[in-house]
């Protein structure tokens, strides 16, 4: 998979279970200028699972790298634009790529109110013509 380079991804990544662990990712993407624009960390079976959204993944990989931490696995995303003030738009937009077959390997919400998916990488044309025509309904709504 290769991205463009300054296409927006997910990078994931394996933290330590241990109080500091995300400052030390945060430090070391702050030290070399790489903004995070969504994301989270969940802890499972003591490993800190992380993913974020970043526009600059060569300088993430090469700073996380540099701090110790990873590997770092950088994946394209889809994303949507839900209509914050209408219940329903997670289940609605998420049975769309479910009733096409497209499995959510990952999903959460960035800084600009868009909710950023990874999908596995032979479904993400079929996503992305999901994630058009969403946009394009929403748009001819008004909302």
């Amino acid at each position: 998979m290769t991205l463009a380079p300054d296409a927006e991804a997910d990078i994931s990544l394996a933290l330590p279970d241990r109080p500091g662990a995300l400052a030390d990712f945060g430090d070391a993407l702050g030290r070399a200028g790489v903004s995070v624009e969504g994301g989270g960390v969940w802890v499972h079976d003591g490993v800190g699972l992380a993913h974020f959204l970043v526009a600059d993944v060569e300088g993430a990989k090469a700073a996380l790298a540099a701090a110790g931490l990873g590997p770092i696995v950088a994946s394209p995303i889809v994303s949507v634009r839900l209509a914050q003030d209408v219940p329903g738009q997670l289940g609605a937009f998420t049975r769309r790529l479910g009733d096409a077959g497209i499995r959510i390997l990952v999903q959460y919400s960035d800084h600009d109110h868009r909710l950023i998916v990874v999908v596995p990488e032979s479904d993400r044309p079929a996503a992305q013509a999901i994630c058009d025509t969403w946009e394009q309904e929403r748009v001819a709504r008004g909302s």
